[in-house]
């Protein structure tokens, strides 16, 4: 931040400034009584004992916080822009090997996903989108003690009601024994496990695939998958439906490719498919679109002709996951290349 940026936000009093005591760090900010980091940790557990949850998992959970972690703090302050052209978003997440692991990944747990994806009524290509792009199919769940990360958020973040509210939903999550607190890891923001569940998530949408009684989205397989498919279940996902399509725009007179679509898919008109045929629409191989499927919305999201897609209504429900058209699209397209060699 340039200094004359900075200098005027903490004029306007927008800026909270941590302050060191004696007592540990100290959170000032104009109007706010000043509420030590020890403090703040007894009042949530004030707040979760209310909550019936145990007093020995609280105390277990919260006895190795003693100040906020600076490095789950400089994190969420330093986030990169989010400014990638389709085109550059699609080389950094969609990468040959990525594609090469899910098809290895794919022929591995077929067995325990299909079975899971026909219980929940979800296609499982789209549960693989989702698991190889959260966690890189579980390789990379986040090293962060969640319980340590929303606390530090809760206290001195940019979102602190948010994250003290899941901070306690995290500790609601260990009073009920589904995992420990040194095993409770996730990202710097309190995302866990296999999915990326918050905790809010977790306890809305986890799901005990195996049958033991547990809902662990870290270690089990059938219980990742299980929670993926019962979180699109409940977000609309219509089974069977393909999630979108890439497709060609006609081009004009004047040799360009017309606009028919938008940039973005809220702002994208839904049309019947036989009006997209009538425009001119088409499959990139020049065959027909399947006029029998619903309406749909054609995004191009990075303008007029660049790559363009149909997107259907199970395009929302992967927008429910993670509300990015880029993310929405990825996951259909690595879930598809995943399992495109199914023979069944």
């Amino acid at each position: 931040m340039e200094r004359r940026n900075f200098l005027s936000l903490l004029a306007a009093g927008s800026l909270s400034i941590p302050v060191m005591t004696k007592a540990g760090p100290v959170m000032s900010s104009p109007g706010n009584k000043a509420m030590t980091y020890r403090s703040f940790l007894q009042s949530v557990r004030a707040q979760a004992i209310a909550r019936n949850v145990p007093e020995y998992v609280i105390e277990q959970a919260l006895m190795s916080l003693s100040a906020p972690n600076q490095k789950v703090l400089d994190r969420s302050r330093h986030q990169p822009e989010f400014t990638l052209t389709w085109e550059q978003y699609q080389q950094r997440v969609l990468g040959a090997q990525r594609f090469q692991k899910g098809v290895q990944t794919y022929s591995e747990v077929s067995k325990i996903l299909e079975p899971i994806a026909q219980q929940y009524q979800c296609d499982s290509s789209i549960i693989m989108g989702i698991w190889g792009l959260e966690s890189s199919f579980g390789q990379t769940q986040g090293k962060f003690n969640v319980i340590d990360a929303l606390a530090s958020l809760a206290y001195a973040g940019r979102r602190k009601k948010f994250f003290r509210s899941e901070l306690l939903k995290a500790l609601t999550i260990l009073g009920r024994g589904d995992i420990s607190p040194e095993l409770m890891l996730g990202s710097y923001a309190g995302a866990m496990g296999q999915p990326q569940f918050m905790p809010s998530a977790y306890l809305r949408f986890g799901a005990d695939g195996n049958g033991d009684g547990k809902k662990d989205i870290w270690n089990s397989l059938p219980d990742v998958f299980a929670s993926i498919a019962n979180y699109l279940s409940h977000s609309g996902w219509k089974f069977g439906q393909p999630w979108g399509e890439q497709v060609i725009v006609p081009i004009g007179e004047d040799g360009r490719f017309v606009s028919l679509g938008s940039k973005n898919y809220k702002q994208a008109q839904s049309r019947s498919i036989s009006e997209w045929v009538s425009l001119g629409v088409t499959r990139p191989d020049g065959s027909a679109l399947d006029e029998t499927l619903p309406s749909a919305r054609l995004i191009q999201p990075d303008g007029a002709g660049t790559e363009a897609f149909l997107a259907y209504s199970n395009f929302r429900a992967i927008r429910a996951y993670n509300p990015s058209d880029y993310y929405a699209l990825a996951v259909g397209i690595l879930g598809q290349r995943s399992t495109e060699l199914r023979s069944f």
